[in-house]
């Protein structure tokens, strides 16, 4: 009898263990970010405690997003909600009131000096206030400052994993930065310019000192006018510029027509508001970055 109560017991020990097993699997932190780069920054703060879900997708442009139900639903269920903030994600504010959550968005540009984007003679709907703060890496350690400090917030008991997740990626983000100042450096002052479809690397070119110059303004909403599209052309032969870029969230036919009429060579394609996925070749943050600028180096650098 004494071995049939052990069995009995071991066989009630495993269902336990099955059961629980699941159940500590889902105490996972769900956290909800509104776009892929942001996805990326928690994934690399949050590690194995959380799990992140993301609205708008690879190669997806949050500038024109239309949320579906469904998208309520995982707003609702996520217990940190964050966002970039600066009028990006125009359409949040609805989407958090429709999902009725409570968790309170997070921002995470918090603490970073807004951009404003230079006049092109039409407005974007949100005040030309430029949200692609995360084109500067230094912001992008504001970003995670901001993501660690939600999280421990929200799952204090994660403290020291998301404090040792955060340091280990801001020394990666600090090799990065240097990484962009090389390459930079190597470009002939001169050819540090060029032109893309819209509006979203200001931070950048305040930071690393290339000109960007996009018919566009901050948001892919707008179109550039035919006055925008002849002022670029013409401003392409006045200065020599030597190449104009696609990006992988807008329309590439815009900047095809620019380079036929201008003589510019198209130097390839940037990402700028999106990553990729999987098999693509930006599906981190940092790999996109590193994608760039090989391709600005690889256009500019020489003749």
């Amino acid at each position: 009898m004494s071995i049939r109560r052990h069995a009995i017991a071991f066989a009630a020990a495993l269902a336990v263990l099955s059961v629980s097993a699941p159940a500590l699997a889902q105490e996972k932190l769900k956290v909800l970010a509104t776009f892929s780069i942001l996805g990326d920054f928690v994934k690399n703060v949050g590690g194995d405690r959380v799990e992140v879900t993301t609205l708008v997708g690879p190669n997806s442009d949050a500038h024109v997003f239309s949320p579906a139900p469904a998208d309520a639903k995982r707003v609702a269920a996520a217990k940190v909600i964050v966002t970039n903030g600066l009028g990006f994600e125009g359409w949040m504010a609805r989407l958090m009131r429709a999902s009725g959550t409570k968790a309170a968005p997070v921002v995470a540009t918090k603490g970073i000096k807004p951009r404003k984007q230079a006049a092109h003679g039409h407005s974007h709907g949100h005040d030309d206030t430029d949200p692609h703060a995360w084109q500067s890496v230094a912001n992008a350690k504001v970003y995670v400052a901001n993501i660690q400090a939600a999280l421990i917030a929200a799952d204090p008991g994660g403290k020291a994993a998301y404090e040792a997740n955060a340091k280990a990626y801001l020394a990666k983000l600090d090799a990065l930065d240097k990484e962009v100042r090389e390459a930079v450096a190597a470009i002939p002052k001169d050819r540090r310019r060029i032109i893309t479809s819209h509006d979203a690397f200001g931070y950048f070119q305040a930071a690393y000192g290339v000109e960007f110059i996009a018919p566009q303004g901050v948001s892919t909403e707008s179109e550039a006018s035919a006055r925008d599209v002849g002022r670029i052309i013409t401003q392409i032969k006045r200065q020599k510029i030597p190449a104009v870029f696609l990006e992988n969230v807008t329309d590439p036919r815009l900047i095809q027509r620019i380079a036929a009429e201008s003589g510019a060579k198209v130097g390839g394609q940037l990402y700028s508001d999106a990553l990729t996925d999987e098999k693509g070749a930006a599906p981190t943050y940092i790999d996109m970055i590193r994608y760039n600028i090989k391709q600005l180096v690889s256009a500019l650098a020489t003749s």
